[in-house]
């Protein structure tokens, strides 16, 4: 069993309210969405504010993408996650279909 959470390891929505110099500063993001096609980063939100912390790299604190290879009992065990722009929302594109 993996003890720590994957960081996100980089992140490409400049728009994110969370977001700074294409890092992630929330305590953690929670993956899935509608569909495990698109998988949702569901922490993403649009804002001129910019907000987390500074000194912290955001994890994975939950998975519902149920088809990803990564994801085990719905923790991510992936080493890292990339998230970026897909039309007007965030992505996990770590996904990789089992």
């Amino acid at each position: 069993m993996k003890e720590s959470m994957p960081s996100i390891t980089g992140c490409e929505v400049n728009e994110c309210a969370y977001n700074s110099e294409n890092n992630c500063h929330a305590f953690a993001i929670n993956v899935g969405g509608p569909d495990d096609v698109c998988p949702n980063c569901d922490t993403f939100f649009s804002s001129h504010s910019k907000g987390g912390h500074k000194n912290l790299i955001a994890g994975v604190g939950a998975c519902k993408a149920e088809t990803c290879k990564y994801n085990s009992l719905f923790e991510c065990v992936a080493r890292g996650v990339q998230v970026k722009l897909h039309e007007s929302h965030a992505d996990c594109v770590t996904f990789v279909a089992r």
